[in-house]
């Protein structure tokens, strides 16, 4: 706002009309108490990672914008996430990378730039842009494992478009480096699948469900620091993830 703003406006049209900050620290203490009444919910109720997050139920002006979300399903199990790490710290990696991409493209000249590149630096990615794209590629991906029919929603959303496939690049690369490693690939569709739906649920736990929240986006980004190289061999000691 560069400017002083009321109490009231501010908890009202945070993250609504107000495109915040993510370093204030009123939207930081904000955060933190939704957090910390999320985990008193959660104390009280029995819950695991397969049950939907609070924010699918939170309205903004009236309307969910979780309302027509499709959330597919299926069981993820505490070993899954232990074998599969890599794979879901990869498909993280992707999502930071189209921000991070998109963001990019915003700090540079529109002079000599695509239609499609001037539509994605015109506005910011936030927590809906990855949480739609995440819905859209799971509800591909059930259908390839259910049915081995390859289905492609169709959507006009450039944003969209750019985070599906930075996404589908991982996956490919992903089983590029499995073959090159193993002599053969042992990721499948369903795997794929059921890392789509944690981030997915993980992300719908994360955002605050406001229309311009980055709650999701910035956790992402707190995971892989830009100036820290999300690239690591086997070789590297301590090294929790190998990402093509």
């Amino acid at each position: 706002m560069h400017g002083k703003i009321c109490p009231q406006c501010c908890g009202e049209q945070r993250e609504v009309t107000l495109d915040c900050p993510s370093e204030c620290p009123y939207l930081l203490q904000a955060r933190q108490q939704a957090r910390q009444q999320a985990r008193e919910h959660a104390s009280t109720h029995s819950h695991n990672h397969n049950e939907r997050p609070g924010p699918l139920d939170r309205q903004v002006d009236g309307q969910a914008w979780f309302r027509d979300l499709e959330i597919p399903e299926i069981e993820i199990s505490e070993h899954f996430l232990y074998e599969r790490e890599e794979l879901i710290l990869g498909l993280s990696f992707a999502l930071v990378k189209s921000v991070r991409a998109e963001r990019s493209l915003a700090g540079h000249s529109l002079a000599g730039l695509s239609l499609a590149d001037l539509s994605l630096a015109d506005r910011p990615l936030m927590d809906r842009d990855l949480i739609a794209a995440l819905s859209s590629l799971a509800k591909s991906y059930q259908t390839l494992v259910n049915s081995s029919l390859i289905y492609e929603p169709q959507t006009s959303n450039l944003a969209h478009q750019s985070i599906a496939r930075e996404v589908e690049t991982m996956v490919r690369e992903f089983r590029e480096a499995e073959e090159k490693q193993l002599g053969y690939n042992r990721l499948r569709d369903a795997d794929v699948l059921k890392a789509l739906v944690f981030l997915l649920r993980m992300g719908l736990a994360r955002t605050s469900g406001r229309p311009k929240s980055r709650a999701f986006v910035d956790f992402l980004f707190a995971q892989f620091p830009e100036k820290q190289s999300a690239i690591a061999g086997p070789e590297d000691a301590g090294s929790r993830i190998v990402i093509p």
